[in-house]
């Protein structure tokens, strides 16, 4: 919400019931499961990077191995996830420049005109414009889903 705030990004903030998927998120946000970003901290070789992709969608570990050009990819262990981003898995924000790590957007993501997601807190969403988020986040995007 600094990170937001700091570059005058408009959005709104609710809180709720907590949630640990993306279904869950869904029907307490009452919005479709694709509007919801869905963060991934994956290990990738030796780094780490971060996936968000829609709430319905799946990872494609080929397409993502493929854009990073790594040989080894996995999901984060739920310590390396408190570890590297402070948070649960579930809970897990769409911005891994806040602490250093590559994003990646997945392009479907983009064709909904807002995105809401879990700030680090599983009873906690933010929804914004997808462009707002993509002015902030430092992403690139690529078609990492199947």
């Amino acid at each position: 919400m600094e990170l937001l705030d700091s570059h005058g990004i408009k959005y709104e903030a609710a809180e709720h019931e907590p949630v640990y998927t993306s279904e869950q998120a869904a029907k307490v946000r009452n919005e479709s499961i694709n509007s919801g970003a869905k963060s991934l901290l994956l290990k990738a070789d030796d780094s780490f990077a971060l996936a968000v992709l829609p709430g319905g969608k799946r990872l494609s570990f080929k397409k993502t191995k493929n854009f990073l050009g790594s040989k080894n990819l996995r999901f984060a262990t739920p310590q390396e996830v408190k570890e590297i981003m402070g948070c649960e898995i579930g809970a897990c924000y769409p911005f891994g420049k806040i602490i250093g790590i590559k994003t990646l957007v997945d392009d479907t993501l983009l064709e909904n005109d807002e995105i809401s997601f879990n700030p680090g807190l599983h009873d906690k969403t933010i929804k914004l414009k997808s462009k707002d988020y993509l002015s902030i986040a430092g992403a690139e995007i690529s078609d990492i889903s199947e």
